[in-house]
């Protein structure tokens, strides 16, 4: 037990929330503190920690909570984590300590139970920094070693902005005396058809009725039941999740800021909606790092923490070596477990094209690939473990993106201006094709056969429309459009720099 308590006590960083560029004056020190507490999957914490990182630069001290077990697959070296500009504090959610199968059901009580604790826990020792300070300036027995300098620059802890599927976080923090708010990972559209499901609106067809049904919903184009997130249209197979996804609207009656990670015009009509329905929703996205939209961030070039390691030097030579929009990118992200005769469809499809293509392929799939595919590709294409998504996207050789459509795809191929080619595998990816596809008109979705698979011949057709015909010129133009509209939002006055002001502001006066 005194190992377990010592490791939930860790703390890494400054101690000070200094940001990372050196300025010619002396800033002064942050009089108020914020906890970001991101769910520890790398998909759920880059937002997040990309939305601290504006924070630190209005003049918040910030800290990002992760897991002991999170840490220990991130690729950034601790000592890294201080040029970011915020604090990391290590909790347990007890998984270092599970050395059996869990099933979801059982992941999700132990995470619940153990971090209950362990974020209360963190939460006094934090107050009590600051209360040290405010009594005779000197640090609490508490502190780490190398927070020496805690009783000059600690602030008051005020606030705490939690991953929205964990909203028992409000309970915990306003029993200490702060308040929260959830950051929403998902599109607004994602998050206003749960609602309405919760509320009945949203009915979903009977199995007979399911592939003629359209449905109806305020400020939402018409959707097929194919369109819906997999966790309503295939409730049987999903309950723990779709359990766990209706538990973030348990609180939001109760709430004072609601964040979500997109910007106003490109969800204009839900976010209206929500407002409407006196929900206190803040769109604070794209969250791209600053170097790649505004630049108003010198070091905000990367996401800051990564539990991948790609071989940059490689995928980048390649892709210098290709002529401008020459490439096709494909990439299902960090989750997805394809079929293998899905994956030997696309492999198909990309090897029977004109084009470059790069395809990060995840060290646990490498095996689904057809046993000659690299050999007969090798002079156009190249397949990575993984690659950061960023530079990728943002270099002039790529024109299209192939792509499970997972919300943060989709957000930053819209911020680079990059037409898409959907192929939804689960959760809230068949509702973020659908408006890629009919509502933003960036991208197409490719059609799947009576047994769930997308073939060779249509994904090929899917990509020839993208790189070639009329109406993948329609949809570049359209991702163009996107893009500026997307880095306009977090540009200064932009409306999620205004949101994220406003937070800040009200924080301060706490």
């Amino acid at each position: 037990m005194e190992m377990e308590k010592k490791q939930m006590e860790m703390t890494m960083g400054n101690g000070n929330g200094a940001a990372a560029e050196a300025q010619p004056q002396p800033q002064p020190q942050p009089q108020s503190h914020v906890l970001v507490f991101p769910f520890p999957v790398q998909g759920h914490m880059n937002p997040m920690v990309q939305f601290a990182k504006r924070l630190v630069s209005k003049g918040l001290k910030v800290t990002v909570v992760t897991t002991i077990s999170a840490m220990h697959r991130f690729q950034a070296a601790p000592e890294r984590l201080n040029s970011f500009g915020f604090d990391l504090e290590l909790i347990s959610d007890g998984s270092e300590f599970v050395h059996t199968p869990e099933s979801i059901d059982e992941s999700t009580e132990r995470f619940t139970r153990v971090t209950t604790q362990t974020l209360a826990d963190l939460i006094t020792r934090i107050k009590n920094k600051s209360k040290s300070k405010k009594k005779n300036g000197t640090s609490t027995p508490h502190s780490d070693d190398h927070d020496d300098d805690a009783s000059s620059s600690y602030p008051e802890l005020k606030f705490l902005v939690y991953h929205s599927g964990m909203p028992w976080a409000l309970d915990i923090a306003r029993q200490h005396g702060i308040d929260g708010a959830p950051f929403f990972t998902n599109s607004s559209s994602v998050v206003a058809i749960y609602e309405h499901f919760l509320q009945g609106a949203l009915k979903i067809p009977s199995e007979n009725d399911r592939s003629t049904t359209t449905l109806s919903l305020p400020s939402m184009p018409p959707l097929g039941f194919a369109d819906l997130p997999s966790f309503l249209c295939d409730v049987d197979s999903y309950p723990a999740y779709l359990e766990l996804t209706l538990s973030q609207y348990s609180n939001i009656g109760t709430l004072k800021w609601l964040f979500i990670c997109t910007f106003e015009k490109l969800e204009e009509e839900v976010v209206k909606w929500m407002i409407n329905q006196e929900w206190p929703v803040r769109t604070i996205g794209p969250t791209v790092p600053s170097m790649f939209l505004d630049k108003r961030l010198e070091d905000d070039k990367e996401y800051s923490l990564s539990m991948f390691k790609p071989n940059v030097e490689t995928y980048m030579e390649w892709l210098d070596s290709r002529e401008s929009s020459s490439v096709v990118y494909a990439s299902f992200g960090s989750l997805a477990n394809l079929k293998k005769e899905q994956i030997e469809e696309l492999a198909w499809g990309l090897r029977d094209m004109n084009y470059n293509f790069m395809w990060a392929v995840r060290e646990s799939e490498m095996e689904k690939l057809p046993g000659n595919f690299l050999e007969e590709t090798s002079e156009k294409g190249l397949v990575v473990n993984w690659c950061p998504q960023l530079q990728v996207l943002a270099h002039k050789a790529v024109r299209c993106f192939v792509t499970h459509c997972g919300w943060n795809s989709v957000l930053e191929a819209l911020s680079f201006g990059v037409p898409m080619v959907t192929m939804p595998h689960w959760a809230d990816q068949a509702t973020n094709a659908k408006f890629v596809e009919d509502v933003w008109k960036a991208g197409v979705r490719v059609k799947k056969n009576e047994k769930g698979i997308a073939t060779k011949q249509e994904i090929a057709k899917c990509i020839k429309q993208v790189m070639e015909e009329e109406k993948g010129m329609k949809m570049r133009k359209a991702s163009l459009r996107w893009k500026e509209l997307a880095k306009e939002a977090v540009d200064e006055g932009g409306s999620s720099d205004k949101n994220i002001e406003e937070f800040v502001a009200e924080v301060k006066l706490i």
